[in-house]
């Protein structure tokens, strides 16, 4: 027989399946989450010839150039990228579908760690839970998120959260397992306490909510993840993204 907890996590779960939202026309955003566009690897430039050197103009600051727009997604992860679950949790379920989309709601106590699922760097953070019940889906269903663009190439999304930890904001780098926050209820949730995971390629764009919720199904690589295995998404995200184009 399974234990009261469990089966109360697993009831959670059967409550909000559908909490997390279903395609539909996007409300007029009342927050607009911090954004920075996907950095990618810059090919290296010949240096010019010494009969012709160059110099900077006097306060230039190279590293705040704006970073290369994406020319290829990575097919596999590179060397030594560890992963690790996103809930750092002993009670913790997940579910292997979602409600209308590729998506999965990991089910554990408000309060309990949500953490990085790679390495990498914030792309945006919603701090401010906007969203009014009833109102038809869109970017705001989440709550309070984070979204992290991996070392692998792949944007890794997490909401309803009820704490952001201080200094995660855009531009910031984490570590894999590094406390993002809080799992929680915010948003479009039901009011059942679970951190929708969400798995896509960044698209560089702030407001792309149907593809940062969540386009690949994050099931098979949770379960590597909880098992201290290393199964990578960026082949599977590196298909959908050649089929659809960030069309979700």
């Amino acid at each position: 027989m399974l234990p009261l907890r469990t089966l109360s996590v697993l009831t959670a779960a059967a409550l909000s399946l559908a909490a997390c939202g279903a395609p539909g026309d996007a409300p007029a955003a009342t927050v607009t989450p911090q954004f920075v566009e996907p950095a990618q690897s810059v090919p290296a430039v010949p240096a010019p010839s010494a009969a012709a050197p160059e110099k900077a103009p006097a306060g230039t600051v190279t590293s705040s150039a704006a970073p290369a727009k994406p020319t290829t997604t990575p097919t596999e992860a590179p060397a030594g990228l560890e992963y690790a679950f996103p809930v750092k949790a002993s009670n913790v379920a997940f579910h292997p579908t979602h409600a209308k989309y590729p998506a999965t709601d990991i089910f554990a106590d408000c309060g309990e760690p949500v953490v990085a699922a790679a390495a990498g760097v914030v792309l945006e953070v919603s701090r401010k839970d906007a969203y009014v019940k009833g109102a038809p889906d869109g970017p705001l269903n989440g709550g309070l998120s984070v979204s992290i663009l991996g070392d692998d190439g792949v944007r890794y999304y997490g909401s309803h959260l009820s704490k952001i930890q201080t200094g995660i904001k855009a531009g910031e780098r984490v570590k894999s397992g590094q406390r993002l926050g809080d799992v929680g209820h915010t948003g479009n949730a039901n009011n059942v306490c679970h951190l929708h995971f969400g798995i896509s390629p960044p698209c560089a764009e702030t407001g792309d909510w149907k593809v940062r919720r969540g386009v690949v199904w994050p099931a098979t690589f949770l379960k590597s993840w909880r098992a201290k295995g290393n199964k990578s998404p960026v082949a599977t995200v590196a298909k959908w993204k050649k089929t659809h184009n960030c069309q979700a």
